[in-house]
């Protein structure tokens, strides 16, 4: 499989993209948990279907050492016992935001209430930004239908 079109070589994507990593690098240097974060970046590549992301997002957490159990059971976090109360808030407003069209009302008050109760502003404005970030990302690779299986930790910096 090959992608559409080159994201690094196509003009108008490769600046996009240079403006969307600098947002991301915003949020990487925030105070939310780098391992919150990647199980958000996870959970929502899972619901787009962007099998690039997966790929990429739960390398990354491995590298950062994360377990294989906790990564095996995002997609089903509501049953499973491994992860905190934070991280189910956070994992809860991931997949509200990226299903906004599934909700005539948008993101529940319940849900962002209870991330609130868990992150202070700054790590909510972190939590808003990657969810939009990585639905950004996941959409482009849809689209383009990146091939997922390749990456390595560290390729792209």
């Amino acid at each position: 499989m090959e992608a559409r079109l080159n994201l690094f070589e196509n003009p108008v994507l490769a600046k996009v993209f240079r403006h969307v990593n600098t947002a991301a690098k915003a949020v990487a240097d925030s105070t939310l948990p780098d391992s919150t974060a990647e199980l958000v970046k996870i959970r929502a590549s899972q619901i787009n279907g962007c099998g690039f992301c997966t790929d990429m997002h739960t390398k990354d957490a491995v590298a950062a050492g994360e377990t294989h159990q906790r990564l095996h059971l995002v997609a089903t976090w509501r049953e499973a016992t491994v992860f905190t109360e934070p991280e189910r808030a956070a994992l809860e407003l991931a997949e509200q935001g990226t299903r906004i069209a599934d909700a005539a009302g948008g993101v529940p008050a319940e849900v962002w209430e209870n991330a609130a109760k868990h992150y202070d502003e700054e790590q909510l404005g972190a939590l808003v930004a990657i969810i939009a970030l990585i639905n950004t990302y996941n959409r482009v690779n849809v689209i383009l239908q990146q091939p997922a299986g390749d990456y390595v930790v560290g390729m792209f910096g």
